[in-house]
């Protein structure tokens, strides 16, 4: 599977940081592009940087060349985390100014998989109608909203709830997190 990881300059870079940790290079073409405030923001974030595995290919946000960005050769899946609400707004509405944002039109007009990573909160109604837009188009709105019935015992382990729901979303097998337990009979 051919996956393209989307940062912006939303609070979260360690969701980001966590998925590429876990998306499994030797059955997955990963390919990272961040957005101008991204690289800001995970320096502010992440102690040491975004720590990209060698076998991710990062991409210029600038650059217009990259394969995926063209209907032609899709990627299979594009994970936009975390997501602002500008970025969601900017594709709602078809703004594609940089890679990040045609790659995200490519998946919509192509009809393949778009994750928006959402970490804003509170919602207005704009961003609410923005939301509803991309999931009439086909896209999939995953807040980072972990959970805590398996107790996580460190920021990590928490923030992995939130991965696997998405590596769930995009049919790759795990076990990243635990899952809920089945009801005793």
């Amino acid at each position: 599977m051919r996956v393209v990881v989307g940062i912006t300059g939303a609070s979260g870079a360690i969701y980001a940081q966590r998925l590429l940790h876990h998306l499994d290079k030797t059955n997955h073409e990963v390919h990272l592009v961040m957005s101008q405030y991204a690289t800001q923001v995970v320096g502010e974030e992440l102690e040491c940087g975004l720590q990209i595995p060698e076998s991710v290919q990062l991409h210029s946000v600038k650059s217009m060349n990259i394969p995926f960005a063209s209907g032609s050769n899709p990627a299979d899946a594009m994970v936009i985390v975390p997501c602002t609400m500008g970025t969601l707004g900017r594709i709602a509405h078809g703004y594609s100014q940089d890679v990040l944002l045609r790659t995200a039109d490519v998946m919509l007009k192509e009809k393949k998989q778009l994750i928006l990573v959402l970490r804003e909160t509170p919602y207005n109604l704009v961003h609410i109608r923005n939301m509803e837009l991309l999931t009439l188009a086909g896209a999939t709105m995953m807040p980072a909203s972990p959970h805590f019935y398996h107790r996580p015992s460190s920021i990590e382990e928490l923030v992995d709830t939130v991965v696997a729901r998405i590596l769930d979303h995009m049919n790759i097998d795990h076990s990243v997190s635990k899952r809920w337990k089945d009801e005793p009979e």
